[in-house]
């Protein structure tokens, strides 16, 4: 919060503005929090209907996680939620629960640090979080888009180029070890540097199994270019498809960032066989937010 200020009302009374440059929402992180701290619940909950729809019917429901999950949030200053969301019933299989879990996050030190430093930070920061999804029981885990370094990709300054890696680079490593950890599939969205092939840069997720094994990975394939912002300063479009990955908790898929506001994506990766897609991205609110609501109703 930046500031106060008055606003006269018509009938001579003083309302408090209060003025916020933390790119909060009036002192909250997201339009959900917002409405949910400010109505009544009855009227939230019509709301909610309105702008998210409803899952088979009902509103979601909030799950209680262990204590030892809920602790590491305390101790690191994390926010932890979940939900559980239902599914019609099929006639002749049985039903199945897959625990997903989704990490977005900041970084860790200032863009003005050493890139090493900052990569190492990161990974720092992201180790507790992780170990929060492993105590909570989650089965796939995904990270952001491009998590392992700032996201530079508006700013056509080459030097973070620097932060790509191979498929079996750092990042990699250091998530497989929780993979096998936790009997965890994790999707690790990256800036990858092709060695094999004149080290093209690509934005790519890397499917770690959750024996810690490499399951395959899926290039980005549509590039943002709004204005100035224009990602393909960075790396190429994607080459791999629209793939489906078999993995230990059912069939699952990535449409990174940009490519959800494609429908004939999702399309592919339905008619493919997908069960679960995944949409990492690393985006804010004020530019994505509005258009979650239709996204997700879509």
């Amino acid at each position: 919060m930046e500031k106060s200020e008055g606003i006269e009302r018509e009938d001579g009374s003083i309302e408090e503005k209060q003025s916020f440059k933390d790119g909060s929402i009036r002192g909250y992180d997201s339009l959900h929090r917002l409405l949910s701290a400010n109505l009544k619940p009855q009227i939230f909950q019509e709301v909610s209907r309105l702008l998210l729809g409803l899952n088979c019917g009902s509103a979601l429901e909030t799950i209680f996680l262990p204590e030892s999950a809920n602790a590491l949030s305390s101790k690191h200053d994390f926010d932890l939620q979940a939900f559980s969301f239902s599914a019609d019933k099929e006639l002749l299989r049985e039903p199945r629960v897959v625990r997903v879990g989704l990490i977005q996050n900041s970084i860790a030190l200032p863009t003005t640090a050493p890139f090493f430093d900052q990569k190492k930070a990161i990974f720092e920061k992201l180790g507790p979080i992780i170990d929060a999804a492993g105590a909570s029981g989650v089965n796939i885990l995904c990270l952001q888009e491009a998590w392992m370094m700032p996201f530079a990709f508006c700013t056509r300054e080459k030097r973070w180029c620097e932060f790509a890696e191979p498929v079996n680079g750092e990042s990699t490593q250091f998530l497989q070890e929780f993979a096998r950890k936790y009997n965890m599939v994790i999707i690790s969205p990256i800036l990858e540097r092709d060695v094999n092939h004149g080290e093209t840069l690509w934005n790519t997720a890397i499917i770690i199994g959750n024996h810690g094994n490499i399951i395959g990975k899926h290039r980005k394939n549509h590039i943002p270019r709004v204005g100035d912002f224009n990602e393909s300063t960075y790396y190429m479009e994607g080459n791999t498809g629209h793939p489906v990955f078999e993995t230990t908790y059912g069939k699952i898929a990535v449409n990174i960032c940009y490519g959800r506001h494609h429908p004939l994506n999702w399309l592919a990766f339905g008619l493919n066989g997908t069960e679960i897609v995944f949409n990492p991205s690393a985006t804010v609110g004020e530019l994505s937010e509005p258009m979650w609501p239709i996204e997700v109703i879509l």
